[in-house]
């Protein structure tokens, strides 16, 4: 079977592990080790293990060698496999803002863009996701606030158009957790504020928004080393991965024992965050008590 011919809402990135994926299952059918398989395309193991990752781009070349390696001569499978290669060489829809986006978190964007479900907990900031034009104005320009309007504008359009994932008319799951202090943390002044959780709580109505808070009164919690991002993929070929974003670059986790700490300490932030159904109510407190009408 030939994975994902990928659809609207599937970015290079992930059609680059899905086929990946794909060429890991065939050389390993077919019984070549990476270096074999590095050899016939002129290159090393180690190339191989990063196409395999999804990591690199394919040339399609190297693919249609590799095919015939691994013993792949069905015409309609090859046919497939090969345009797959085609697609993951296309950029996504962020490419034209390459001036304002680091490599790093490109990568990522083509991760969310394809997730069934992400799972984030934030403790400074409002998930992006879910970020008012005003607030996440305001963010941007906590660290780039000597950048002219123009890009300061072209960060905030990129956001926003983020976010139109969550509009899509299949929208991947979002469950959020996050710390009381960042809605309390005064990002941009009243107004904003008021803004942003008024829009919090009109998301909350969302069938496929979950937004929990943790409480100042929880004390520590499991995820006390600060925000991460778990992504999970409708596509079985596909692993689960941890998103932790740094100052100037991100680290990605996808090894099974990494995944299983993180997916514990979310488990346990769920558990000791509010229910659901009552943030709804929490915001409006926060709201009548900071930022009034």
């Amino acid at each position: 079977m030939v994975p994902g011919e990928g659809g609207p809402a599937t970015g290079p990135t992930v059609l680059r592990m899905l086929l990946g994926a794909q060429l890991r299952r065939l050389r390993e059918g077919a019984g070549v080790t990476r270096e074999g398989a590095g050899w016939e395309i002129r290159s090393s193991e180690s190339k191989i293990s990063r196409m395999e990752l999804g990591r690199v781009g394919f040339k399609e070349r190297d693919v249609a060698d590799l095919l015939t390696l691994y013993g792949v001569t069905d015409t309609d499978e090859r046919a497939a496999l090969l345009k797959l290669a085609r697609d993951a060489n296309s950029p996504g829809w962020w490419h034209r803002y390459g001036d304002v986006l680091p490599n790093w978190f490109q990568s990522y964007l083509g991760l969310e863009a394809a997730a069934a479900l992400i799972r984030t907990y934030e403790v400074q900031f409002v998930p992006g996701l879910l970020q008012t034009p005003e607030y996440a104005r305001a963010v941007i320009l906590l660290g780039h606030r000597a950048a002219p309007p123009e890009e300061v504008e072209r960060r905030v359009s990129l956001r926003v158009e983020r976010q139109e994932l969550l509009r899509r008319p299949q929208p991947p799951q979002l469950w959020a957790v996050v710390d009381e202090a960042a809605l309390r943390r005064p990002i941009g002044g009243p107004d904003v504020m008021r803004g942003q959780l008024t829009a919090l709580i009109e998301a909350t109505r969302s069938p496929h928004v979950r937004l929990q808070i943790v409480p100042f009164d929880a004390g520590g919690h499991a995820a006390a080393g600060g925000a991460f991002t778990i992504l999970r993929f409708g596509d079985q070929d596909l692993p689960d991965i941890v998103y932790i974003e740094q100052l100037t670059s991100a680290i990605y986790l996808d090894k099974r024992e990494d995944l299983d700490y993180y997916a514990l300490a979310m488990e346990r932030l769920c558990v000791e965050a509010e229910p659901p159904e009552r943030t709804a109510e929490i915001l409006g407190r926060i709201l009548a008590e900071h930022y009034p009408s």
